[in-house]
This record gives structure tokens, sequence and C-alpha cells, in this order.
């Protein structure tokens, strides 16, 4: 008998285990049963009671009950949650976890809850995921936190904030206890000043808003502190705006100097009021269009270099496309610009149609790749990946196009034909080809800003009017011809742009740059930065 006595001891051991097991889902399903049981009124306080359970699946049980998924079958009452699987719901039983087969939505009652069960939901969430081994896990429940302010979640909170190790998780748990002090009617005034002094470091608007709202329901040095706070944070974030709006201004900078560098050479070197410029900028954001389609059909992980294989092509395309408007069109009206303006007109409109031929007149969507795709914050700046890579891009282009400029023998023809197209021509310098691969550059040049404008803009037929009146406003301000100047040029208009629109509108603000320049012409009609050469005196 006492050999028999350890499995006798592991027997019971065993037993209490199952015991304690069935103890624990008794104690979940009669949670989750007064969960699908009452009115809305009696769910808040079984939200309540299932996160303050601890049980494991409690958690995404509430994440179901706030996306729409928690049901009840009917047939047997049991709680299951449904996730959409063609036209039926596949079923997992809520208290367990195991799958419970699938049925259509009218086998179900949706349980279901209002704006306030919500907002419950996640502060009970955020208090169940505080203790998560998942960093980020553990971020956003302190973010949910803070922006609910739920004084119930204030135990769990203290707990995981003398736990937490991570540096930025701390720092956030402890600004969702101050936003929850500060909500408290019945904290002491010493920790809602300490409160208030974490929520002023911290420095954004959601601080701003609680420390007004305390600043109009506190008297005395709690009410002093809370608006001397709300002053200061209010001063840094209009110097923030003020930040923002200079970024989003070289961002616009940034876009204006892609769509216009090509149309600063043609015009600069060769007189051409070229109207049809913004259509290779278009033609250059289809070939990108064109390039993903085919990359998504025949070898999809190659996606996220799909720009990088746009470019060149893009560049290819409208430059071709360019040389053969300047040999067919363009070389027979020199010196006549009006007439370019009006032919080169008339061929923007017959481009345009060409593409609503074989395109369609519809917007057509170019995907962003990943490395292009989400955005950071640099204090309170908030800068997308995308619109810097298109900066650093146009930098890129511009910086080549400096290089080409000086450092090759095209470049060295260029400047020679713009400065005295009589006397290079008299030196050997063959003009008309010069003249033909000078507007097949600035052509290619609008095709790579196409490919750049896809990623911001709409991709369709009249995706290259949008540009190509600041693209010449831009042109004449910095100097006709002058590449430096286009830069300044485009940057600055675009920043004139960012200020002027939250008081004047987009349109009215566009109308009062162009007073401005036509003004500015009047003073110096040649622009910023006049080129210098005998032709252009």
């Amino acid at each position: 008998m006492l050999r028999l006595r350890p499995f006798s001891v592991l027997l019971s051991v065993l037993a209490s285990l199952a015991l304690a097991g069935a103890a624990l889902a008794a104690d979940l399903a009669t949670l989750v049963g007064n969960l699908t049981s009452g009115g809305l009124s009696d769910r808040e306080a079984a939200i309540t009671a299932l996160a303050a359970s601890g049980e494991e699946r409690a958690a995404p049980i509430l994440e179901a009950l706030a996306a729409g998924q928690l049901y009840v079958r009917t047939s047997d009452k049991v709680a299951v949650i449904g996730k959409a699987d063609g036209n039926k719901l596949a079923l997992t039983e809520a208290v367990s976890g195991k799958p419970a087969g699938s049925a259509v939505e009218a086998d179900l009652d949706r349980v279901r809850v209002n704006n306030r069960l919500r907002g419950t939901i996640e502060a009970a969430v955020g208090s169940l995921t505080l203790m998560s081994p998942n960093s980020n896990v553990r971020l956003n429940a302190a973010d949910a936190l803070f922006k609910r302010r739920d004084a119930t979640a204030l135990p769990a909170l203290d707990q995981a904030l003398a736990a937490e190790k991570d540096a930025r998780v701390k720092r956030a748990m402890s600004e969702a206890r101050a936003a929850i002090v500060l909500a408290a009617a019945d904290t002491p005034p010493a920790q809602k000043l300490a409160a208030i002094a974490l929520l002023k470091d911290r420095g954004d608007r959601d601080s701003l808003g609680i420390l007004n709202t305390v600043a109009s329901s506190s008297d005395g040095e709690v009410k002093a502190a809370a608006a001397a706070a709300a002053t200061s944070i209010d001063q840094a974030l209009a110097a923030w705006q003020m930040a923002q709006n200079v970024w989003y201004g070289i961002s616009l900078g940034s876009v204006l100097l892609l769509a216009a560098i090509g149309l600063a050479i043609t015009f600069g070197t060769m007189g051409v009021i070229n109207m049809a410029h913004g259509e290779m900028v278009m033609i250059g954001a289809y070939t990108t269009f064109v390039v993903q389609e085919i990359i998504r059909t025949s070898a999809p992980h190659l996606f996220d270099v799909s720009l990088v294989i746009a470019l060149p092509l893009a560049f290819v395309v409208s430059g071709a496309i360019g040389i053969l408007i300047e040999r067919t069109i363009i070389r027979f009206l020199y010196g006549r610009p009006l007439d370019t303006l009006l032919a080169t007109w008339g061929l923007s409109l017959v481009l345009q149609q060409a593409v609503r031929s074989i395109f369609g007149s519809s917007n057509r969507e170019v995907g962003a790749p990943s490395w292009m795709s989400g955005a950071f914050q640099l204090g309170q700046l908030n800068i997308t990946y995308g619109r810097l890579w298109i900066v650093v891009f146009a930098l890129i282009v511009f910086a080549s196009l400096i290089l080409l400029l000086r450092k090759t023998p095209l470049g060295l023809y260029m400047r020679a034909v713009t400065q005295n197209r009589p006397m290079a021509a008299a030196v050997g310098i063959r003009t008309p080809r010069v003249d033909a691969l000078t507007f097949g550059l600035g052509s290619g040049i609008a095709g790579l800003a196409g490919v750049a404008l896809s990623q911001i803009d709409n991709v369709s037929p009249n995706l290259g009017q949008g540009y190509i009146i600041d693209s010449f406003m831009v042109v004449v301000f910095g100097g006709v011809g002058n590449l430096f100047g286009t830069l300044i040029g485009a940057l600055t208009l675009g920043v004139v742009n960012k200020f002027l629109e939250p008081y004047a509108g987009a349109v009215l603000g566009k109308i009062l740059v162009l007073v401005f320049i036509i003004l500015f012409i009047q003073r110096r009609p040649r622009g910023l930065f006049a080129l210098k050469g005998r032709s252009v005196e």
C-alpha cells in the first residue's frame, strides 16, 4: 500500500488541478454570460468585472465585443466569436477559444454595444494588455488609458508601472497615470501639480485639452499651474505649427522643382514656351502605372522596387517623345514664341486625348512601396516617408542636372547655345542637335517628376495641367534658364503658398502668389537670378 501512495498523491493533485480548471472555466462562463445578457448599463459592469478577473481569454472576448463580433448562438445560447468567412461566419467558442464550426448571421444574436461601452472596453483592454510581453502592445495600452482616463485602471497601471523596464513605455504609462490623476476629483493637490508638470513636458494637443479642462474646473494653485502649463504648450504648438508649415512648403516646393526644372532648361536654352510640358509629367506617371501593372501580374515580389524600375523608363519614354516633338514641330517655330505656345497647347490636348483613348479617363492607382509608407514624429512635427523621399529625390535630380551641365560636353554645348547661339554655331556646335537633346532632357526630367507625383496625386489625363502654370511661375520668378533660381523660386513659392492657405484658402492663396509675381517681375523682369549672356541681353 505504501508503494501506491505516490500514485495516490499524483492522482489527487491532478484531480485538484482539474477541479480548479473547471472552476475557472465556470467563473469565466458566468462572466461572459453576464456580458451577453441584460441591458447596456448591465454590460458596462460586466465588462469591468471581466477585465478585473485577469482571465487570459478576457482580452480577445472584449476586443470581439468592441468589433461587433461577439454573438450568442440561438440554438444552444453559447457565446461565440464570429469572423467573416465568405458568406458565413467562422465561429470560435468565447470561453474556451475552440473552433465551433460556422453559421450564418441569421442563426446568431449579436451582442450590441454603444459608443460609451466601446470606450469602457478600450480602457478595459488597455488595462489587460499593460503586462503584455510585447512592448508595442504595452505602449498602445498606455496610450488608450491616456485618452480614456479610467480611474478603475489605476491599480493595474501602478502595478505595470512598477514592473516596466522600457523607458519609452514607462514614460507613456506615467503620462497615462497623470491624465487619470487629473481627471479624479479627490486627488491631493500635490499629486495634481506633479501630473501637470508631466503633461507640460509631453506638450501635445491631447495634453493641452486636459490642462484646459483642469484650469477651468479647478481653483487655487492647481488652476494657476494648469493655466500656465496650457499657455506654455499653446505657444510651443504654435511654433511647431509654423515648422510644420515650413515642412509642407518645402515638400510642395520639391514637387514644383521637379515639375519646373525641365521647363527651365527648354525655356531658358531654347526660348520655347512649351504648354505640353505638363503632359510629359503625365506620361511619366502613366509609365509608372504600366510598370506596376506588369509587376503585379508577372513578378509581385518586385513591387517594392517598382519605382526604381520606373524611373529610367519614364525618363526614356518622356525624353523620346520630347525629341520627337522638337524634331517634328518645335524646330519650325524657333523665334516665334507665340506660335510655339499655341502649337504646344494644341499638342497637349492631343496627348491628353490619346491617353484617355488608351487608359480611359478615370484615375489609375499607383501603389506606394513599403519604404515610402508610414510616417514618423520629430517632436510635434509629422513627416511622412513618401514626402521625405520626394524631397530627397528632387534634390538628387537637381544635383545630377548641375553636374551634367558643368561636367559633360553636352552641358558645355547647352550653356554655349544659351549664352550666344550664333557664336556657338559659328565655332562648330551643331545647335539643332543640341536643341533636340535639350528638349529631350527637359521632357525626360518631367517624366521623372511624373514618377514622384504618382505617389501624391491622382494619375489621370489631367495630371500635368495642375502643375504647368505653377511651373512657369517658378521659372519666371527664379530667373529664366537659371537652375539655382528655379530651386530658390520653387522652395520660396511652396513655403509662401502653405503659409497663405490657412488664411486665404488654396485658390485665393494662389491668386495672391500670382499677383506678387506679376508685381515682382515689374521690378525685376529677369527674375531673382538673371541669366548672363549676349543672347539674353
